[in-house]
Protein backbone atom coordinates (compact mmCIF):
# COMPACT_ATOMS: atom_id res chain seq x y z
CA UNK A 1 0.00 0.00 0.00
CA UNK A 2 0.79 3.49 -0.69
CA UNK A 3 1.51 6.28 2.00
CA UNK A 4 -1.08 9.08 0.52
CA UNK A 5 1.07 12.09 1.04
CA UNK A 6 3.82 10.39 -0.74
CA UNK A 7 1.59 9.14 -3.76
CA UNK A 8 0.14 13.30 -3.70
CA UNK A 9 4.09 13.83 -3.93
CA UNK A 10 4.54 12.07 -6.74
CA UNK A 11 1.81 13.54 -8.86
CA UNK A 12 2.72 17.04 -7.99
CA UNK A 13 6.39 17.14 -8.88
CA UNK A 14 4.87 15.30 -12.24
CA UNK A 15 1.68 18.24 -13.34
CA UNK A 16 3.49 20.55 -14.87
CA UNK A 17 0.72 23.25 -15.80
CA UNK A 18 -2.04 20.96 -14.67
CA UNK A 19 -5.04 22.25 -13.09
CA UNK A 20 -5.56 20.19 -10.00
CA UNK A 21 -9.24 19.51 -8.10
CA UNK A 22 -8.93 18.26 -5.03
CA UNK A 23 -11.23 16.91 -1.95
CA UNK A 24 -11.71 15.07 0.90
CA UNK A 25 -8.40 13.70 2.11
CA UNK A 26 -6.78 15.30 -0.82
CA UNK A 27 -7.93 18.76 -0.13
CA UNK A 28 -5.55 18.53 3.62
CA UNK A 29 -2.90 16.92 1.92
CA UNK A 30 -2.21 18.52 -1.46
CA UNK A 31 -1.34 22.47 -0.58
CA UNK A 32 1.07 20.90 1.46
CA UNK A 33 2.99 19.46 -1.52
CA UNK A 34 1.68 21.62 -4.60
CA UNK A 35 4.17 22.85 -7.34
CA UNK A 36 1.82 25.72 -8.61
CA UNK A 37 -1.52 26.38 -5.84
CA UNK A 38 -2.30 29.22 -8.17
CA UNK A 39 -4.38 26.00 -10.55
CA UNK A 40 -5.15 24.17 -7.30
CA UNK A 41 -8.90 24.12 -6.81
CA UNK A 42 -10.21 22.22 -3.47
CA UNK A 43 -13.43 21.37 -2.58
CA UNK A 44 -14.80 21.50 0.90
CA UNK A 45 -18.48 20.50 1.70
CA UNK A 46 -18.69 18.85 -1.81
CA UNK A 47 -18.09 15.39 -1.02
CA UNK A 48 -18.94 13.26 -4.29
CA UNK A 49 -18.30 16.05 -7.22
CA UNK A 50 -14.87 16.62 -7.50
CA UNK A 51 -15.18 14.36 -11.03
CA UNK A 52 -17.64 15.97 -11.94
CA UNK A 53 -15.76 19.44 -11.72
CA UNK A 54 -13.27 18.58 -13.12
CA UNK A 55 -15.30 17.10 -15.74
CA UNK A 56 -16.89 20.81 -16.68
CA UNK A 57 -13.46 22.03 -16.52
CA UNK A 58 -11.86 20.07 -18.52
CA UNK A 59 -14.46 20.06 -21.05
CA UNK A 60 -14.21 24.17 -20.95
CA UNK A 61 -10.54 23.89 -21.33
CA UNK A 62 -9.30 21.39 -23.51
CA UNK A 63 -5.96 23.22 -23.49
CA UNK A 64 -5.17 22.21 -20.09
CA UNK A 65 -4.59 18.74 -18.27
CA UNK A 66 -7.42 18.62 -15.27
CA UNK A 67 -6.30 16.18 -12.40
CA UNK A 68 -9.14 15.26 -10.08
CA UNK A 69 -7.84 13.63 -6.68
CA UNK A 70 -10.94 11.87 -5.53
CA UNK A 71 -11.63 9.71 -2.59
CA UNK A 72 -13.15 6.04 -3.20
CA UNK A 73 -15.92 7.13 -0.96
CA UNK A 74 -16.53 10.46 -2.86
CA UNK A 75 -16.76 8.38 -5.62
CA UNK A 76 -19.43 5.94 -4.47
CA UNK A 77 -21.63 9.02 -3.69
CA UNK A 78 -21.70 10.31 -7.55
CA UNK A 79 -21.09 6.66 -9.46
CA UNK A 80 -22.79 8.10 -12.56
CA UNK A 81 -20.09 10.54 -13.18
CA UNK A 82 -18.08 7.61 -14.26
CA UNK A 83 -20.00 6.88 -17.14
CA UNK A 84 -20.35 10.71 -18.06
CA UNK A 85 -16.92 11.34 -17.59
CA UNK A 86 -16.47 8.09 -20.49
CA UNK A 87 -19.23 9.48 -22.88
CA UNK A 88 -17.85 13.00 -22.78
CA UNK A 89 -14.32 11.33 -23.27
CA UNK A 90 -12.35 14.57 -22.39
CA UNK A 91 -8.65 13.45 -23.29
CA UNK A 92 -7.28 16.14 -20.91
CA UNK A 93 -8.80 14.72 -17.53
CA UNK A 94 -6.99 12.34 -15.24
CA UNK A 95 -9.22 10.93 -12.37
CA UNK A 96 -7.09 9.69 -9.33
CA UNK A 97 -8.92 7.70 -6.95
CA UNK A 98 -7.39 7.36 -3.13
CA UNK A 99 -9.00 4.02 -2.25
CA UNK A 100 -7.72 3.92 1.79
CA UNK A 101 -11.29 1.54 2.36
CA UNK A 102 -12.34 3.91 4.84
CA UNK A 103 -14.22 7.15 4.92
CA UNK A 104 -10.96 9.25 6.39
CA UNK A 105 -12.09 12.63 7.18
CA UNK A 106 -14.99 11.43 9.22
CA UNK A 107 -13.24 9.03 11.57
CA UNK A 108 -12.41 5.25 9.35
CA UNK A 109 -15.50 4.40 9.13
CA UNK A 110 -15.13 1.47 5.93
CA UNK A 111 -16.83 2.45 2.81
CA UNK A 112 -19.16 0.00 1.90
CA UNK A 113 -18.14 -3.26 0.15
CA UNK A 114 -14.75 -2.94 1.28
CA UNK A 115 -12.45 -4.35 -0.25
CA UNK A 116 -14.58 -5.84 -2.62
CA UNK A 117 -15.15 -3.64 -5.24
CA UNK A 118 -12.91 -2.77 -8.13
CA UNK A 119 -12.70 1.05 -8.73
CA UNK A 120 -10.60 0.53 -11.99
CA UNK A 121 -12.77 -2.31 -12.73
CA UNK A 122 -15.89 0.24 -12.81
CA UNK A 123 -13.94 2.67 -14.58
CA UNK A 124 -13.01 0.26 -17.68
CA UNK A 125 -16.62 -1.14 -17.83
CA UNK A 126 -17.66 2.55 -17.89
CA UNK A 127 -15.01 2.76 -20.99
CA UNK A 128 -12.31 5.20 -19.68
CA UNK A 129 -9.56 5.30 -22.50
CA UNK A 130 -7.02 4.30 -19.91
CA UNK A 131 -7.03 2.72 -16.20
CA UNK A 132 -4.37 1.69 -13.71
CA UNK A 133 -3.90 0.65 -10.36
CA UNK A 134 -1.54 0.94 -8.65
CA UNK A 135 -0.30 -0.41 -4.80
CA UNK A 136 3.22 0.69 -4.55
CA UNK A 137 5.08 3.46 -4.76
CA UNK A 138 7.72 2.61 -6.78
CA UNK A 139 5.65 1.23 -9.76
CA UNK A 140 3.65 4.44 -9.79
CA UNK A 141 6.91 6.35 -9.58
CA UNK A 142 8.08 4.76 -12.30
CA UNK A 143 4.84 4.94 -14.30
CA UNK A 144 3.27 7.88 -13.84
CA UNK A 145 5.12 10.34 -16.21
CA UNK A 146 4.02 7.73 -18.79
CA UNK A 147 0.39 7.52 -17.59
CA UNK A 148 0.14 11.06 -17.61
CA UNK A 149 0.56 11.66 -21.23
CA UNK A 150 -1.93 9.29 -22.38
CA UNK A 151 -5.02 10.99 -23.91
CA UNK A 152 -7.88 10.59 -21.57
CA UNK A 153 -10.15 10.36 -19.60
CA UNK A 154 -7.60 8.38 -17.56
CA UNK A 155 -8.79 6.66 -14.26
CA UNK A 156 -6.20 5.78 -11.65
CA UNK A 157 -6.60 4.28 -8.37
CA UNK A 158 -4.04 4.49 -5.59
CA UNK A 159 -4.00 1.88 -2.80
CA UNK A 160 -3.41 3.45 0.14
CA UNK A 161 -2.89 3.21 3.58
CA UNK A 162 -5.70 3.24 5.60
CA UNK A 163 -6.20 5.43 8.34
CA UNK A 164 -8.92 7.17 11.15
CA UNK A 165 -7.65 10.18 11.94
CA UNK A 166 -7.99 13.50 9.18
CA UNK A 167 -4.46 14.46 8.03
CA UNK A 168 -2.36 16.82 10.33
CA UNK A 169 -3.35 20.03 8.13
CA UNK A 170 -6.37 22.63 7.72
CA UNK A 171 -8.85 22.07 5.65
CA UNK A 172 -8.66 24.49 2.33
CA UNK A 173 -11.99 26.50 2.27
CA UNK A 174 -13.16 26.44 -1.49
CA UNK A 175 -14.25 29.84 -0.34
CA UNK A 176 -10.71 31.15 0.28
CA UNK A 177 -8.99 29.69 -2.68
CA UNK A 178 -12.19 30.60 -5.54
CA UNK A 179 -10.57 34.38 -6.55
CA UNK A 180 -6.86 33.01 -6.76
CA UNK A 181 -7.86 29.73 -9.19
CA UNK A 182 -9.85 31.95 -11.04
CA UNK A 183 -7.76 34.66 -11.96
CA UNK A 184 -4.86 32.04 -12.39
CA UNK A 185 -7.19 30.09 -14.87
CA UNK A 186 -7.76 33.14 -17.16
CA UNK A 187 -3.68 34.11 -17.20
CA UNK A 188 -2.85 30.87 -18.00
Amino acid sequence: MIDDFEALKVISEHRDQAVVVATMTANFIWPQVSTNPGLDLMFSGAMGKASSIGLGLALARPDKQVIVLDGEGSLLMNLGTLVTIAEMSPRNLVHFVLDNNVYRTSGGQPVPNVGKTSYTGLAEAASYANVYSFDDLLSFKNDIERVLKQAGPTFITLKTIPAKERPPYPLTLTSSIISRFRAALQSA
